[in-house]
């Protein structure tokens, strides 16, 4: 939970906690209705205060029906109407519902960071009897790629000499390694665990799998429709 969360969190528990208290006590006490109504504004704007400004802030620019609007209205014509608790409570809900979904997308995006790691730095080529580093945009189809134990497989292709496991949990989730032997095929992102691996390129790094899921991943806020947004 991160530090605004906390904050949240905190509003939250305080706001509930004055509602249940401001509840009992005017069930035991009458007072004028516009104390009371002073009392409920304190926990209102605990918990409302930065939805309100939102709110402010998008009619001035523009934006007017959004949920921040929305909610503001809800609220505060609840209020108007003289059930402070429900509108009050309201409010609470929806920040509650918010928290949950501001750690859900924050959960989300651990994982995405997680999968990024699955890109890889780079490609070992042999030249000259000397295995070379370089940038796997910049190896062709049917070039021979050497993979050593630990390394990640940078491109599609398949396997010329070697017999090894790969661990291929951050592509598909499966914890148990695949074993691969020459005429074997691999896809890119996974590790190389036991040996060193000949393999024969079969597409390029654009084209390769690993490259397809991170521009899926990369680019999939890019093509929600603005309603969606």
């Amino acid at each position: 939970m991160t530090k605004k969360q906390k904050k949240v969190l905190i509003r939250i528990i305080i706001a509930a906690v004055l509602i249940a208290a401001l509840k009992l006590l005017f069930h035991f006490v009458t007072v004028n209705k516009y104390i009371e109504l002073v009392a409920f504004l304190v926990p209102y704007f605990v918990i409302g205060y930065d939805i309100l400004k939102k709110a402010i802030h998008g009619i001035f620019n523009g934006e007017v029906f959004d949920e921040n609007f929305l909610m503001a209205i809800a609220t505060v014509g609840a209020i108007a109407l003289g059930e402070y608790v429900e509108g009050t409570a309201v409010m609470l809900f929806y920040q509650i519902g918010e928290l949950f979904q501001s750690y859900a997308v924050g959960k989300s995006r651990k994982n995405i960071t997680s999968l990024m790691d699955i890109r890889p730095d780079y490609a070992n080529i042999e030249e000259d009897g000397k295995i070379e580093q370089v940038d796997p945009d910049d190896v062709e189809i049917g070039t021979i790629i050497i993979v050593k134990p630990g390394e990640k497989i940078p491109l599609d292709g398949v396997v010329l000499t070697g017999e090894s496991t790969l661990n291929t949990a951050a592509l598909t989730g499966e914890s148990r390694p695949r074993t691969v032997r020459p005429g074997d095929e691999v896809i890119s992102g996974c590790v190389n665990a036991d040996a060193v691996l000949r393999i024969r390129t079969t597409k390029l790094y654009g084209e390769s799998t690993v490259a397809k899921i991170l521009d899926l991943v990369e680019n999939s806020s890019l093509k929600k429709a603005p309603v969606e947004n």
